[in-house]
């Protein structure tokens, strides 16, 4: 497997996302821990160095796993997790809280789940419109300090947020969303992260499991799944989005892979500054996902995928989009 660097800190160039592992997609049922765990296991034993969850995933119940399963091969693993949609002050999961206090409970807590002395990259998970970023990245510079964190991140920020967060304290990574089918970060994200040195996350790089083209109808996504409601899969936008799946399968075809393992080459050719990490909680999709390090597009193929139509619909749904810092 590549390495690629974030802000100096070196990770496998595709990690593993553990969202999944706490039923985020759905209201809880069908979880399988042993399962999660072999799949951590196994994306360790191909090469993976950068796992990468939150305390919100549950809340907490992602964190316990990956502890568990890096129990015994910590120094293999970069661990990055996120703080700030958990208030530990009275409000409670999906309160954004990056109040310099929460980040002390917050941190405490993910060190103990997680069965470490550090935390290799700590991301604030949703910008906190009711604390200042500079008193938020003051507060992580002196957890590095201390030798809890190592590295911090942002997800979700803008340009502005990000410039004075680094200003404070260098910023090692940015994690957003970035695919075949979410462009957006092309426009400023990706030229300002090059200009401050900051690696770049994409998360969902599969586009929700959309770009995997096992989603054919609505009626392929179970009745709890959240991805009902969100824009990109519904009405109109899921038959024009389906037009994206058919050239990804069509270059996947040429190219002797599958659509998921073209998504993901795709974003690799996009620099060597991005680390993409495709959440599964199963060990076929990890062997799948890790393959795509081998996979190198033609120059014909890359322009094909480069000149798709954008998405249609928003990538959220109107109360997730206004919690992202634009």
């Amino acid at each position: 497997m590549k390495h690629v660097s974030l802000g100096g800190l070196d990770v496998s160039r595709i990690g593993l996302g553990a969202m999944t592992m706490a039923g985020i997609y759905t209201s809880g049922g069908g979880l399988d821990d042993a399962e999660s765990i072999r799949a951590i296991h196994r994306a360790l034993d191909l090469g993976v160095t950068h796992i990468d969850t939150a305390e919100i995933y549950g809340p907490f119940h992602s964190e316990e796993l990956v502890g568990q399963a890096i129990k015994g091969r910590r120094d293999q693993v970069v661990v990055a997790t996120k703080f700030g949609l958990v208030s530990h002050s009275g409000g409670g999961p999906g309160v954004a809280d990056s109040s310099p206090a929460n980040i002390r409970a917050a941190v405490e807590g993910s060190l103990t789940r997680l069965g470490t002395d550090r935390i290799d990259l700590y991301y604030q998970h949703r910008v906190d419109r009711n604390t200042a970023i500079e008193d938020t990245a003051g507060a992580l510079a002196e957890l590095v300090t201390e030798g809890k964190i190592r590295y911090i991140g942002l997800s979700e920020a803008s340009p502005s947020t990000i410039r004075r967060a680094h200003a404070v304290h260098p910023v090692a990574a940015l994690q957003t969303e970035y695919s075949l089918w979410t462009r957006d970060p092309e426009a400023e994200l990706l030229p300002l992260l090059r200009q401050l040195g900051i690696g770049f996350v994409p998360y969902s790089p599969l586009g929700h499991g959309f770009l995997t083209g096992q989603i054919r109808t609505v009626d392929d996504i179970p009745a709890d799944d959240w991805r009902k409601t969100n824009p990109r899969f519904t009405g109109e936008n899921f038959q024009r989005n389906l037009r994206i799946v058919g050239e990804v399968a069509a270059v996947a075809a040429e190219a002797g892979a599958t659509p998921a393992q073209i998504a993901l080459a795709w974003l690799l050719a996009r620099g060597d500054d991005i680390a993409p990490i495709p959440g599964t909680r199963r060990v076929a999709r990890v062997e799948e996902n890790t393959a795509a390090d081998r996979i190198e597009l033609s120059t014909d193929q890359l322009d094909r995928l480069n000149n798709l139509t954008p998405a249609a619909g928003e990538r959220h749904d109107e109360a997730n989009m206004a919690a992202v810092d634009r």
